[in-house]
């Protein structure tokens, strides 16, 4: 008799969820368009920036700015000492690896002093508890 592990089930379907970007959100690089610089607020208590390089990116922090929920999580790939927009950490976050999500594995969730003193050792950065807070074009 097979039995089934409901929650090693959920938890396997919660993680491939996760890992989907929100339709339409996810950055294919340059396309040609503006660029801006989108500040966030993680937690209450720290900021950090992000360089959006497609309209779409924009146009999504546009909306989360509006009050939309959907893909409020901004999820890319950590480029250690190099501060780029996100001065005065010593990161910023590839904008080419830029996507919004729904939910992320907790690896990649903190604060973005997490990331500047190595606790957060996962190659992507996700901060679960985020709200963007400025729009620079």
């Amino acid at each position: 008799m097979t039995t089934f592990n409901f929650p090693r089930a959920l938890v396997a379907a919660a993680l491939a969820v996760a890992m989907l970007p929100i339709a339409g959100c996810a950055s294919d690089g340059d396309d040609g368009g503006d660029t801006a610089i989108a500040t966030f607020e993680v937690a209450g208590v720290e900021t950090y920036k992000i360089e959006l390089v497609t309209d779409e990116q924009i146009d999504h922090v546009r909306d989360l700015l509006a009050g939309g929920e959907d893909g409020r999580i901004p999820n890319g790939v950590v480029v250690r000492d190099s501060p780029g927009v996100n001065a005065p950490w010593s990161w910023h976050i590839d904008p080419d690896t830029l996507e919004f999500v729904d939910m992320t594995t907790e690896v990649c969730d903190g604060l973005p002093s997490d990331v500047e003193d190595g606790l957060i050792t996962s190659d992507r950065y996700c901060p679960w508890i985020t709200v963007v807070v400025d729009l620079a074009d």
